[in-house]
């Protein structure tokens, strides 16, 4: 028998990656929906903004968490925390990675929703895929199946994150690791969405992530992704190769311990 309240409380038999996967896709229905629409943009000041696709965006995802997990405590990029302070559940959302790109026009973009300690999604509203993990495995959602993710170093490829302020000045900065004599004899540079970077990166298309920075764990920018790398089998570690966490700097996802150990290398040195 069908129940008749099944259409008000569609992700009412959702586990938590179900949720993420829904909240993430919902997002990045939005996102798709206004490119290429001139947007109003919201200043943040030193060069940052958000643009109504980010603002509509997280919208979009918070209706879904507030229907599927009403008790939850949510951190949103745009519209910080809400829900109870006591609240033993936290949603981390990043409703727009990669505003920079989206506003000139680039493709190049991601819809994260994170689980604090849990199951995350990262959605690409252009290419169709959604890079999911319930913390334990990781999958790429594409037309209906799930592919487990599986690094690989082989591509060379390291995305590496030169956007300010950078707190590791003057003992690490990612333009220096460019400029390192050892690094175009192993890799090739390439910049795009921080989170697709690492979801990348989990898959096999990039061989390592790279940015400055202070404690990323509970960062909206970097959950998903961490938790996506962690889950697929890559190396995360801060720029100084300690654990992520409050005293940690920065990131260092790579795809394995070798690559890892190169960069380390030449960030230290």
């Amino acid at each position: 028998m069908t129940d008749p309240d099944a259409s008000a409380h569609p992700y009412a038999d959702l586990d938590d990656l179900g949720v993420a996967t829904a909240a993430a896709r919902a997002g990045a229905d939005v996102v798709r929906g206004l490119y290429g629409k001139r947007l109003t943009r919201v200043e943040k000041g030193g060069g940052d903004f958000a643009t109504a696709a980010d603002v509509e965006a997280e919208r979009a995802i918070l209706g879904v968490l507030r229907t599927a997990r009403p008790e939850d405590a949510v951190l949103g990029e745009e519209g910080g925390r809400q829900g109870a302070a006591d609240a033993e559940r936290q949603w981390l959302v990043d409703p727009l990675c990669g505003t920079l790109n989206y506003a000139v026009g680039s493709m190049l973009v991601a819809v994260n929703v994170a689980l604090r300690d849990g199951a995350a999604a990262v959605a690409d509203p252009f290419g169709g895929e959604v890079f999911r993990t319930d913390g334990e495995s990781a999958w790429v959602r594409y037309d209906g199946a799930d592919t487990r993710l599986a690094p690989s170093s082989g591509s060379r490829l390291v995305d590496v994150n030169l956007d300010p302020p950078f707190p590791g000045a003057p003992a690490f900065q990612a333009v220096d690791l460019l400029a390192h004599p050892g690094f175009a004899g192993q890799f090739r540079p390439r910049v795009v969405s921080t989170t697709l970077a690492l979801a990348w990166v989990a898959a096999g298309r990039r061989a390592a992530y790279v940015t400055d920075g202070g404690d990323l764990s509970g960062s909206v920018h970097f959950a998903a992704g961490i938790a996506l790398c962690r889950a697929a089998g890559c190396v995360v570690t801060g720029i100084d190769g300690a654990p992520i966490g409050p005293t940690g700097r920065g990131l260092v996802a790579a795809a394995d311990a070798g690559t890892h150990a190169l960069l380390m290398s030449m960030i230290r040195g």
